[in-house]
């Protein structure tokens, strides 16, 4: 089916997500809709899938003007969209979830749940999707759950199929399957609009790719087009896809965890006896695939999961404190999942920017808030951090995922902290915000800050990193410097390459609470002791997610290791 829109605009009050947008796909054609966090590209298939009504322009199918005023016309004119969350049902089954809507019955109006179950598996096995209709959705990997809504799509005969930033919750591999999958429905004459803001999977996918930028269209190239080519387009200036970083000159311990163990969701050790230290400007970069106990590390340090072992801000002690005494202790903390436990999406961008100083002077005097000085102070952050928002008062929920991001970098940063745990800091971000997010958070290393990344992303690891800790089934397997080859480091997440992960310290800084260690050959000492550290490296953020040179099969998680949505 041939796709046509033609001048749509959308507007939200004094903001133009879209302006005159002209696209067409030909059948059998994936075209890539490329641009950054917010540029009006969801906003476009929501048009054109009945969510949202355009102010103006046409929408034609096969030449043909049709009016879509719901997802149901839009399924019925045979456009299926794949959303960035999925739309299902957790506790139903999948074959359940697929003909949810469209449910076939039999005699006296019984549901035919066979049939499901055939139409299901027909079209799994056609397409290689290798997905069981018996299985209930909560219990599937993410990447399983995306084959599902594309099954949906498939069903209801989805001529035209939307998906909306596919790959932001997928490993490599499960990545690689979703291309495959693309490959074979571009095969069978179906047209694909493919949403991402990552540049190498464009190119890698696409046959023609429109940049979006500000609700406008700048360009269409095809996906021989280089890396600074199209990020030039995306963001409207040059980008630096590569981190450039000064050398680091570590001071004393700020941060030292001893024996953390977590207890996990269920009952297993998540975190298991973990020790490390941090030291005021450096970067400790903790790698790993998904899901080896990273979320439950980072969400015991600043306190939101209670465990043993105990955990020292220099001379101070929060092995007991509640979050709340950490973050005034000064522990910055840009955690996982932003939407669930970074903004309040109900609240505007001005009282998500002082989340923890609300009750604090100058946003507060006894009981009363000054909502002046909140203005102040968020009108300030938004114009230095470049939060794109209409207003300071707008809720935080409105804005798109790098802003939102931008929002916490603001929030954690303008503070006095001395340490700053981010948590896949750059995780859905465009190659504009991971670059804007990396340039801030090595402005706090060269500050004397001491910073955690804990990232799945193992070019960032490379890119940010002055000492990388590997963290496998809970435990860190070694602590490696970041000229370490990209084998031995994924040799490490799987659990091999000769773990040296025994408590890593620092020289003594004057406490002796605890006995001192043994040094480490890869452990940086003070600075006037330590070796020259290794020249800045300058790694490629154009990557997609999770994808770095060369990742040893061992590395690579399978489906049952899926990252969870962020």
């Amino acid at each position: 089916m041939k796709l046509e829109l033609s001048g749509i605009t959308k507007r939200f009050g004094s903001l133009v997500a879209n302006d005159h947008i002209d696209l067409t796909v030909q059948p059998g054609e994936i075209r890539a809709l490329l641009g950054e966090n917010g540029s009006g590209k969801t906003t476009l298939m929501n048009v054109l899938y009945g969510l949202l009504q355009p102010d103006e322009g046409e929408i034609r199918l096969d030449d043909r003007a049709v009016v879509i005023h719901s997802p149901r016309d839009a399924i019925a004119a045979g456009i299926g969209m794949v959303h960035q969350h999925f739309m299902l049902v957790p506790v139903f089954t999948v074959a359940e979830n697929v003909t949810l809507g469209l449910e076939r019955t039999r005699r006296f109006g019984l549901l035919d749940r066979r049939q499901a179950r055939r139409d299901v598996r027909e079209l799994s096995e056609r397409y290689g999707l290798d997905v069981d209709p018996d299985a209930y959705v909560e219990d599937l990997p993410v990447g399983v759950q995306q084959r599902v809504e594309i099954i949906k799509a498939l069903l209801r005969e989805a001529s035209v199929l939307v998906l909306d930033e596919p790959t932001s919750v997928l490993t490599p591999g499960e990545t690689e399957d979703l291309f495959r999958i693309m490959r074979e429905l571009r095969a069978g004459g179906r047209s694909i609009v493919f949403i991402s803001h990552k540049l190498k999977e464009v190119q890698a996918i696409a046959d023609t790719i429109t940049v979006i930028r500000r609700g406008k269209v700048v360009g269409e190239r095809p996906p021989s087009a280089t890396d600074t080519e199209l990020a030039a387009l995306m963001v409207g200036r040059d980008v630096q896809l590569r981190v450039s970083k000064a050398r680091a000159t570590p001071g004393d311990v700020v941060l030292d965890v001893r024996g953390l163990t977590v207890v996990g969701d269920q009952g297993e050790p998540a975190v298991d006896d973990v020790s490390f230290q941090v030291r005021a400007g450096e970067i400790l970069g903790v790698a790993g695939v998904q899901g080896n106990g990273q979320t439950e590390l980072c969400e015991a340090l600043i306190g939101l999961r209670s465990a043993t072992g105990s955990v020292f801000l220099k001379d101070r002690d929060l092995s007991r404190a509640a979050p709340r005494e950490r973050l005034r202790a000064g522990i910055g903390y840009i955690p996982e999942d932003r939407q669930e436990d970074g903004i309040v999406g109900e609240f505007s961008v001005a009282d998500n920017l002082i989340l923890d100083l609300y009750d604090r002077p100058p946003f507060a005097s006894g009981i009363a808030m000054d909502l002046d000085a909140i203005r102040k102070n968020a009108v300030s952050r938004v114009a230095e951090f470049d939060v794109r928002t209409t207003s300071v008062g707008t809720p935080a929920r409105t804005l798109s995922g790098g802003n939102q991001q931008k929002v916490i970098v603001a929030r954690e940063v303008s503070r006095d902290i001395g340490v700053l745990l981010a948590s896949q800091p750059t995780r859905g971000l465009d190659v504009g915000s991971i670059e804007f997010v990396h340039r801030r958070i090595i402005e706090q290393r060269d500050q004397g800050v001491a910073v955690i990344i804990v990232s799945s992303e193992l070019d960032e690891i490379y890119a940010l990193a002055d000492r990388i800790a590997v963290m496998y089934e809970g435990k860190i397997t070694g602590f490696r410097p970041p000229t370490v080859s990209v084998e031995e480091l994924g040799l490490l997440m799987a659990g091999g390459g000769g773990s040296d992960g025994r408590p890593e310290m620092a020289e003594p800084t004057g406490r002796n609470e605890h006995p001192e260690p043994a040094p480490q050959d890869d452990m940086p000492g003070p600075a006037s002791q330590q070796d020259p550290p290794a020249p800045a490296g300058q790694h490629d953020l154009s990557r997609p997610a999770g994808q770095p040179d060369a990742v040893p099969p061992a590395a690579r998680p399978d489906d049952s290791e899926a990252a969870g949505p962020s």
